[in-house]
């Protein structure tokens, strides 16, 4: 054998066997992306027939208003979707609204994961499943973070605004309420004016399901709303709720009238189409939030905040003024 034919070889065999273990780590990171991928499409996945129409570049799902057309118009209902979820992720919330007689769009965010979008992707990289800027950093947070979200809706309350009526539906602008789960949380805050240069004046109420909401908490502004907000918690929502209900939480510095309801044993996803048990009454909440000051109705809401409150209610805190 060759003067340092061995050390060659012994060479190779390590990098054949480095070859291999990189090939099996692309192998694994593409497989947990495409199982993290058929996840996030089951949150969105539906046998519930729902139209899904472009607004102004964005694929919308909407859902039409049942009952009498109201003199003024249908209220208006806009939902943002989770981190890597999509705008058919909360069916029963949704749905539900229409019912009661809310003109309701759920855009597909850029980083929509599940719905319209999620059907079209197969695989994931890595960087597609991390935040823009971390979680954990909420300080890295600032206006420019997820500017996109709120141009989304912006863009699509222009379009739905702009005529007396919408697709054949009379809208009313003076009745606009925006809500969110989790990152959509986030981004219906800021254009409540948590991010003072998002505010958008058009909005009237403003419900926060589980929303991420520790950047305004560090540095926005939630002292200055000037709109009803609802939070919604659960107490197995251990990355989020906390932020929310602790003392000098995003409950603590938002300006009244607001409301905090928590329910007993829910975790992050109670508020998506994974979870069935707290759908009625996350519903339930919201329709009396929405119709007290999108629909001026009074009744529901007193009576959901006053005791006993349901089995699965934690706790409610409110502050009227």
């Amino acid at each position: 054998m060759p003067v340092g034919a061995g050390g060659l070889s012994r060479r190779r065999r390590v990098l054949k066997k480095l070859t291999i273990g990189i090939c099996a780590v692309v192998v694994a990171v593409l497989l947990g992306s495409y199982e993290v991928h058929k996840f996030l499409v089951s949150v969105g996945r539906t046998t519930h027939r729902v139209i899904e129409i472009n607004i102004a570049g964005r694929q919308v799902a909407i859902w039409k208003p049942a009952g009498t057309v109201p003199p003024e118009g249908y209220p208006v209902i806009l939902f943002s979707h989770g981190f890597l979820g999509c705008g058919t992720q909360s069916l029963a919330l949704t749905e539900g609204l229409a019912r009661r007689g809310f003109l309701v769009l759920a855009p597909d965010h850029r980083d929509a994961a599940c719905g319209a979008a999620g059907r079209s992707r197969h695989f994931e990289t890595p960087s597609a499943l991390w935040s823009r800027e971390p979680f954990f950093d909420p300080t890295a947070w600032s206006e420019t973070t997820y500017r996109d979200r709120a141009d989304d809706l912006e863009a699509i309350l222009d379009a739905v605004l702009k005529p007396k009526s919408f697709q054949g539906i009379p809208v009313d602008p003076n009745r606009v309420g925006l809500a969110g789960h989790s990152l959509g949380g986030y981004t219906v805050l800021g254009l409540a004016g948590a991010w003072p240069l998002w505010k958008d004046s058009r909005v009237k109420a403003v419900l926060a399901m589980s929303p991420y909401c520790t950047p305004y908490v560090q540095k926005g502004d939630l002292s200055h709303l000037g709109v009803p907000v609802m939070y919604q918690g659960g107490t197995l929502d251990f990355g989020v709720t906390p932020f929310v209900r602790r003392r000098q939480g995003a409950y603590d510095l938002t300006a009244p009238p607001k409301f905090y309801v928590e329910f007993r044993g829910a975790s992050h996803f109670a508020w998506t189409n994974l979870s069935k048990p707290y759908q009625p009454l996350i519903l339930e909440y919201a329709l009396a939030f929405f119709e007290r000051y999108l629909k001026g109705l009074d009744d529901p809401l007193a009576r959901l905040l006053d005791r006993p409150w349901p089995q699965d209610v934690s706790n409610i805190r409110y502050s009227l003024n």
